[in-house]
């Protein structure tokens, strides 16, 4: 409709700019509330001066925070939960479980694999009920319930069974007040590593991580979180590294004294991402925070703790992507390697290439004279580049380093990636790499798949257009095993013959589970597929809102006849979240991929290099 230019005025509207707390995290929490919790550790030790005007400490605690009162048994916080929230233990005790619990616990149901007489049958004889469930898929089958506390807007609570027995049977660690857990999860993106339960009726204070942000102003508060997660959880990160395998207790304990952390870009890249990739190459390139810079000294050796960084290298007045970096990779490992074992002495090479942040990285830095004092005299040759491994054999062996290599080590089998520092090699290392990137080739697959966060992706669903007759076959028998309701359409964004499928791909960085009330959104341990429990499932939308893709969509349910299922209080639709779940009660896989007749279609996991190519090298 044109707009009537005649009537257009200079006059505007006033309106009030919404503001941080306009929704506080618990609406119920009282000035009396506050002033209780200020006279509980740690917060009676906190400098209110540390904190600015416009965001006080009384504000974070009233706003930012919700307290929360557990019964015995019932379930805090959850194994393998993701979540953007801490919990402080105000008063009472809580036990860590040590014990690895059944997903059926924990009101997660394994998915079970249906035969394949079965799955012919539903396959002709379809239900023709849309979003079809049996009543156990829809009510939980667990004991989920909301306590007395704010009853009306507290998320359902897992009361777990036989809790008694796992603590009497030594199963557990016990927490006291005053005691923060949860925090790595919420500050570093990482699923919860414990369940942790109420031991009798306790008070518990949950920090939404916006809130720990700004505590972390204060710096003893601050130092608190630093100390615990140097202590408790970055050996354990470092150990998780290939090439420190192998190094003894004291020299790990060095390498974390001396280890920094950083962390470059926003956490929620997820609410940049739609802005972003309309960027050209160039332009998203340029925006990205800078980690390390090409020509400069290197100083550290950089490991990726999470999140995705850019390796580019100058090409004229631009910069080209050469490869990307996801969790465990590293890099400045070939600049330091050889500048430590030259010959003629230690020297200083300048990077090679450039590091950027892709949305959000979170990184940890060993200084170069600890790699070489502490690291180096304990990696085997094979861990390291070929000039820096060759630089090695030239090198006076200590007695140590004789003993050391003399010994038979235990076989680990970790996936062979390239090296960031020469891409096109056709060299691949036989023992246990050090994992320093993944690249493509042609550089333009590489520059889309990373404007896109494909990366992100371990189950990407990509079509060869050359192959593919829009027959639609794959969506067809999509819509047959799921109630005639398929889980993704053929559509999506081109790379000259490849179209890369709006469908669930089960990322990485799941940033779809961050919220989510209950728990439903889960990853499956066997198989790392990003899955709904449907049964715990409340129709939120949270996960749908989230996921940067667009992957998740809101159905209403109906029983087998085709009957909706309502609320019994508010007689609203029962709503679930649904998305592609990689067919997993089927014998054949995904549906999609086995019914293309011309083989176009390939679930893929574009988080490393070597399946695309693989596939590519195939088709030409």
């Amino acid at each position: 409709m044109a707009i009537d230019r005649d009537m257009m005025t200079d006059e505007s509207i006033a309106v009030r700019r919404p503001r941080r707390w306009d929704e506080p995290m618990d609406p119920h929490m009282t000035d009396a509330d506050v002033g209780w919790l200020r006279e509980q550790s740690p917060f009676s030790n906190l400098d209110p001066a540390a904190f600015p005007k416009s965001i006080p400490l009384d504000g974070i605690l009233r706003n930012d925070c919700r307290l929360h009162r557990f019964a015995h048994g019932e379930v805090i916080a959850r194994e393998g939960d993701y979540a953007n929230s801490a919990f402080l233990l105000v008063d009472g005790h809580a036990e860590l479980l040590t014990r690895e619990l059944p997903p059926e616990l924990l009101g997660r149901r394994e998915t079970e694999k249906v035969s394949w007489p079965k799955a012919v049958w539903q396959l002709l004889r379809p239900s023709g009920v849309r979003e079809a469930r049996r009543p156990e898929e829809v009510v939980p089958n667990v004991d989920l319930h909301a306590s007395a506390h704010h009853a009306d807007d507290r998320p359902p609570v897992l009361q777990l069974q036989d809790f008694d027995g796992l603590v009497r049977a030594g199963q557990s660690v016990r927490l006291s007040p005053g005691e923060l857990f949860g925090e790595v999860a919420a500050m570093y993106r990482s699923p919860r590593s414990a369940t942790v339960v109420s031991q009798g009726d306790s008070t518990l204070l949950e920090i939404r991580l916006q809130g720990l942000k700004m505590l972390r102003r204060d710096p003893a508060f601050s130092q608190r979180m630093d100390d615990h997660y140097r202590e408790n959880w970055l050996p354990l990160h470092l150990r998780e590294i290939p090439l420190l395998r192998f190094l003894p207790e004291q020299n790990l304990q060095r390498v974390v004294a001396a280890t920094i952390q950083r962390s470059f870009g926003r956490l929620e890249w997820n609410a940049d991402y739609k802005k972003t990739r309309k960027l050209s190459p160039a332009e998203q390139i340029e925006s990205e925070p800078v980690v390390a810079t090409e020509g400069h000294q290197v100083t550290d050796l950089i490991i990726v703790r999470s999140g995705f960084g850019r390796v580019c290298q100058s090409y004229g007045v631009a910069q080209r992507t050469t490869a990307y970096l996801g969790k465990g990779h590293l890099f400045g490992l070939e600049e330091i390697a050889l500048g430590v074992t030259n010959e003629d002495g230690p020297i200083n090479l300048p990077l090679q290439h450039s590091l950027r942040a892709v949305g959000f990285l979170d990184t940890l830095h060993i200084p170069v004279e600890c790699f070489a004092t502490d690291i180096l005299p304990h990696v085997r040759r094979n861990e390291l580049p070929a000039s820096a491994a060759k630089a090695l054999l030239r090198m006076p062996a200590s007695e140590e380093a004789r003993e050391r290599r003399s010994e038979k080590r235990p076989k680990v089998d970790l996936p062979i990636v390239s090296t960031a520092m020469n891409h096109t090699s056709e060299e691949t290392w036989q023992d246990l790499p050090s994992p320093t990137g993944t690249s493509f080739e042609p550089t333009g697959l590489l520059e889309f798949i990373v404007q896109n966060r494909f990366n992100n992706g371990r189950e990407a669903m990509i079509i060869d257009l050359h192959r593919c007759t829009r027959c639609d076959d794959c969506v067809k028998a999509c819509a047959s095993v799921h109630d005639g309701n398929p889980k993704f359409a053929r559509v999506g964004v081109n790379h000259d013959r490849l179209q890369f499928v709006q469908a669930c791909m089960h990322c990485t960085d799941p940033v779809c589970m961050i919220g989510c009330p209950t728990g439903a959104l889960h990853r499956e341990e066997s198989t790392g597929h990003v899955r709904v429990s449907e049964s715990i499932c409340i129709g939120c939308g949270t996960c749908a809102k989230g996921c940067p893709y667009g992957n998740i969509e809101m159905a209403a349910v109906n029983d087998p006849k085709g009957r909706p299922y309502t609320d019994e209080a508010s007689n609203r639709p029962i709503t679930k979240a649904t998305k592609c779940d990689m067919c997993s009660g089927l014998p054949s896989g995904p549906a999609c991929a086995a019914a293309c007749p011309h083989d176009a279609i390939v679930r893929i996991d574009l988080s490393e290099s070597p399946p695309l190519e693989d596939w590519l090298r195939r088709r030409t």
